[in-house]
């Protein structure tokens, strides 16, 4: 395959400012780096956040997209790396979570520069589905790990013995139909974390249940904190107590003020540790309006924690700082998960458009209006792949 020395990409051209399609050089791979040929992206808050909200954007143009889904067109390893058990090669197909902003990896963009410990191979012999489904993992699974090790504190050992239990200490989840929501789920399932509570719309939750969810509750009902309270005092009264929180662990997968973070300040209590979605946000994107964003999950106007409640922002792009989440995550227990069943891909929405630029403007114009419902969005790169 003869590689383009230029190719496009989609970048902010400055503050505020709708995206553009700009050419950037393709950028052959360093030691252990695989160059890529994107077949399929997906979109996600961040993007809408950076777009319309300026969010930690320090420098201009500015390359988007988180995520990728496509094949490897030259792969350099060393000779003592293996990523997994089946070693990349030229010609494989893969999928994987990076950092938008970065000229070599940024996900919407028709080739990408990456390090190898951010590629997972999908394991075709052993999954009914391809690449335009497996794009919808990498970031929110990376997220749901990060936030229950890192933020929570939370066991998820590897390889995970057949004895391991995580045990039925509660776990509540708002917004368990997102897309952090869902695979959050299924990662407690599959390690034995049965005391999972699900806040999500109603028409959800006869899959959150299939995805391990105890008992689930309804958001849009304006007494749905008094039905959580009323259930834990009841599960208190069976034996619940022994002096901790009577929910130990809480995830907000949505960040926002008024619609997750107030309530579930309402319900945190001494002991609990909370991990917040970041950034919160107070105003949502719209049509002419700009978001506004907390800067301190700790401190957004309004909530009110209980004293020794502790809050933290879950930083996803930070799991590289644990350095076996770094070597194992991606090349290694992402591909066996999938391969094995424990994790299903989101849902999917492709969101079409006549060319790269008016599919990544749809994408965008969609998270604005907030249509997204337990489905991701995503839209091809390359129009020659799968």
């Amino acid at each position: 395959m003869t590689t383009p020395k230029t190719h496009f990409s989609i970048a902010l051209p400055s503050p505020s400012t709708p995206p553009i399609l700009l050419q950037t050089p393709t950028h052959a791979p360093n030691p252990n780096e695989a160059l890529i040929k994107v077949s399929w992206t997906c979109s996600t808050p961040l993007d809408l956040h950076r777009a319309d909200g300026n969010l930690a954007v320090s420098a201009y143009p500015f390359l988007l997209g988180t995520a990728f889904a496509g094949t490897i067109v030259t792969l350099w390893l060393r000779p003592t790396t293996s990523p997994n058990d089946q070693p990349l090669k030229e010609g494989d197909k893969v999928f994987g979570f990076v950092s938008d902003g970065n000229s070599r990896e940024a996900g919407f963009q028709e080739y990408i520069t990456v390090p190898v410990h951010k590629i997972s191979k999908l394991p075709t012999a052993k999954v009914p589905y391809g690449l335009k489904e497996a794009v919808t993992v990498p970031t929110n699974l990376v997220t749901a790990f990060h936030a229950l090790t890192a933020d929570l504190g939370l066991r998820l050992p590897w390889p995970k013995s057949a004895g391991f239990r995580g045990g039925g200490s509660k776990v509540l989840i708002w917004g368990g139909a997102s897309s952090v929501g869902m695979y959050t789920m299924q990662v407690l399932k599959h390690w034995g974390y049965s005391g999972v509570i699900a806040i999500a719309s109603g028409k959800h939750h006869e899959e959150l249940r299939r995805l391990g969810a105890r008992v689930c509750f309804d958001y849009r009902n304006p007494g749905v904190l008094g039905e959580i309270v009323r259930y834990l005092d009841k599960e208190g009264s069976q034996g619940g107590g022994g002096g901790g929180p009577r929910i130990p662990y809480l995830v907000d997968c949505i960040g926002s003020r008024e619609g997750t973070v107030k309530p579930l300040s309402k319900i945190a209590e001494r002991g609990s540790k909370v991990a917040v979605m970041l950034p919160v946000i107070n105003v949502h994107a719209a049509e002419g309006k700009r978001p506004v964003f907390a800067a301190d999950e700790k401190n957004v106007q309004g909530v009110v924690w209980q004293e020794g409640v502790e809050v933290r922002g879950v930083r996803a792009f930070n799991y590289e700082e644990n350095d076996f989440y770094r070597d194992k995550l991606q090349p290694e227990i992402i591909p066996v998960l999938l391969s094995q069943g424990v994790i299903q891909p989101n849902k999917t929405r492709v969101v079409e458009g006549a060319t790269l630029l008016e599919r990544a403007q749809n994408a965008l114009q969609l998270l604005r209006n907030q249509a997204p419902s337990g489905e991701r969005l995503i839209w091809r790169v390359s129009e020659d792949d799968e």
